[in-house]
């Protein structure tokens, strides 16, 4: 099998470890990811807006005390940009549906939370197929340091999550369970 037709089995297999971790979260999801950005106050930030089944990150983003943004899909290739947002943002739909501002300042991240579909131990991620996250962050890392944290549900773990050489790993993982230090 290619390693395309391994990724695309791999996605089938995590999109429904997350349905059934969607079906059953608690109230208290956020609560690592908030301890772990409380390290990162006054930096900038870029969060998502949680879609289908991903876990949600807004209550951490709405509390950061530093600017917050979300992604932007400028198109197929491009890395994204970050537009910056705060509750009660107005808000449109974007590529693939995710919303976005619909206006705002452009603003660099220096952590960024990732949604994703899998990740392992190593700090891999499995996401969507597009490659934008990848794309980010290897050029917000060629300017200076950058923190990637994956964010997730416990069950979204798998052994080990098909790389290619353009894949760029996470520095954290923090999920509803624990927070995990990829190498640490």
């Amino acid at each position: 099998m290619t390693l395309a037709g391994i990724k695309a089995a791999a996605r089938d297999a995590a999109y429904a470890r997350r349905k059934a971790a969607f079906a059953a979260r608690g109230s208290e999801d956020a609560r690592r990811l908030l301890e772990v950005l409380g390290s990162h106050a006054g930096k900038a930030l870029s969060g998502y807006m949680p879609m289908r089944t991903e876990i949600d990150c807004l209550p951490a983003m709405a509390t950061h005390r530093g600017p917050v943004g979300v992604p932007v899909i400028l198109g197929p290739g491009q890395a994204l940009r970050f537009r910056a947002w705060s509750p009660g943002a107005e808000m449109v739909p974007g590529t693939f549906g995710a919303l976005v501002p619909a206006e705002g300042d452009w603003i660099e991240p220096e952590v960024l939370i990732v949604p994703l579909l899998a990740f392992d131990r190593r700090g891999y991620r499995l996401g969507y197929g597009g490659g934008f996250y990848d794309r980010t962050l290897e050029a917000l890392r060629a300017r200076g340091p950058v923190t990637a944290i994956g964010f997730a549900f416990a069950a979204q773990e798998v052994d080990e999550v098909p790389i290619e050489a353009t894949d760029q790993p996470l520095d954290i993982v923090v999920t509803d369970k624990g927070i995990l230090i990829p190498g640490g």
